[in-house]
């Protein structure tokens, strides 16, 4: 551990939550160098949806570097991103009804809200970015306006300037579409004509707030009516988080762009696109670069993930009994302990439970820890726990790790009531 402490910057976050040194992982389990074995119920944030090492996609991947596929090849044409492509295309957008182009970004989700914004900007000739309370984005510049969370702007070094906030449904009971829609009818409103509309479906850090169906088809519709984009950021919630590839499935809206990262690349590599109706394509080629938007290697996961899981709906169904199967618990858990819980949030396999504060949230995440789970906090104040293993996980294995939080939470909830008496 002291190599870690001695050379790496104090940037880090997640390793100062879980204090071990991890040596492998297979589906939904970690096992540090010393033996002990840990449920994950982080998943990479979001990156490993199909599970670590998932055997399929491990086959594909060395299968192609074992037949020295091309690694690395800027934005050429490859066998590997033709495959991918075709595969996205017949699997993913033909079934429901989807029309975009594809642009492969900086292999990260930031890169790929950076293309959005400087896309939608340059075909609408506006400046203006309207986002919502709760918001993460990103912490590169152009992502990092549009993030809400005063943890990650307070750093930016510079003032954060071209977007206006508005409150995501829900927030502080405020109608915060009626607000939008009377602003751009009134010339005196002082909003400035936006270019798109930057928003998660499902918010992740924000702490697992869910937009309707009906509000995201009113905002769509006021974005349509008023010739301003709509952009959902999918990075976290897509690749069936939620319950369904894309978030916004649920709700019939169709946006003009979405940007995908984190588990598109199937097996936590890094990949990022953006995607966008071809009528937006304005780019001039290389206006955004970009020296690893080729991930081959990911492009062949990403590919294997698609076909494996998403050709049938079986998968989907997967997802819906384990989705039951979380809410279930976390029901539970609100009627046995009000002292110390507020509320279930999510969707899908998008959930967690809203503790009374951050503190008791984060003292149920290191129970859990030390009791043999990671699993992480989320929300303004850190106040939700997040229930967010693998989508691959088995009914069985999603019990043992279902049941260590429940452990927790009658330890934490006996501590507090200790405390209180």
């Amino acid at each position: 551990m002291d190599i870690f402490k001695k050379q790496e910057s104090n940037v880090r976050s997640y390793s100062n939550s879980f204090p071990v040194v991890f040596s492998s992982a297979k589906g939904c389990w970690l096992e540090t160098n010393n033996g002990d074995r840990y449920i994950d119920f982080l998943a990479g944030a979001g990156s490993l949806n199909y599970g670590h090492n998932n055997t399929l996609l491990k086959k594909a991947l060395i299968n192609y570097i074992e037949n020295d596929g091309v690694t690395h090849g800027l934005d050429m044409h490859t066998e590997a991103k033709a495959s991918f492509l075709f595969a996205l295309h017949n699997h993913i957008f033909v079934p429901r009804d989807l029309d975009y182009k594809v642009q492969f970004t900086g292999p990260t989700g930031t890169n790929a809200v950076e293309a959005a914004l400087k896309l939608a900007r340059k075909v609408t000739g506006r400046t203006n970015i309207i986002a919502f309370t709760n918001s993460f984005h990103g912490c590169t510049y152009g992502a990092l306006t549009a993030t809400s969370n005063q943890h990650h702007r307070g750093c930016s070094g510079m003032p954060l300037v071209g977007v206006s906030r508005l409150p995501y449904e829900g927030y502080a009971d405020v109608d915060g579409l009626a607000l939008l829609e009377t602003m751009l009818n009134d010339n005196s409103s002082g909003l400035d004509k936006p270019a798109a509309v930057l928003l998660e479906v499902l918010q992740g850090e924000g702490g697992l707030n869910v937009a309707s169906k009906a509000w995201l088809q009113k905002l769509s519709r006021i974005c349509n009516d008023n010739d301003i984009l709509t952009i959902v950021d999918d990075i976290q919630a897509g690749c069936g988080r939620t319950g369904t590839f894309f978030s916004f499935e649920p709700s019939g809206i169709k946006p003009d762009i979405v940007t995908l990262s984190k588990s598109i690349g199937g097996y936590g590599l890094p990949m990022a696109l953006v995607l966008f109706k071809p009528e937006l394509d304005e780019w001039i080629p290389g206006e955004h670069n970009g020296t690893f938007r080729g991930n081959n290697h990911a492009f062949i996961t990403a590919t294997k993930a698609i076909e494996s899981y998403w050709v049938t709906n079986e998968f989907e169904k997967h997802i819906a009994a384990c989705s039951k199967q979380v809410k279930k618990v976390i029901d539970c858990t609100l009627q046995r302990f009000p002292s110390i819980f507020v509320r279930g949030k999510g969707r899908g396999m998008m959930q967690g439970i809203e503790c009374k504060n951050g503190a008791l949230a984060s003292a149920i995440s290191s129970r859990c820890f030390e009791k043999g789970m990671i699993i992480e906090t989320a929300g303004s104040n850190d106040e939700v726990v997040k229930f967010f293993c693998p989508l691959t996980i088995s009914k069985s294995e999603l019990e043992q790790g279902l049941h260590i939080f429940e452990q927790a939470a009658e330890y934490i909830a006996q501590c507090t009531t200790r405390k209180a008496s």
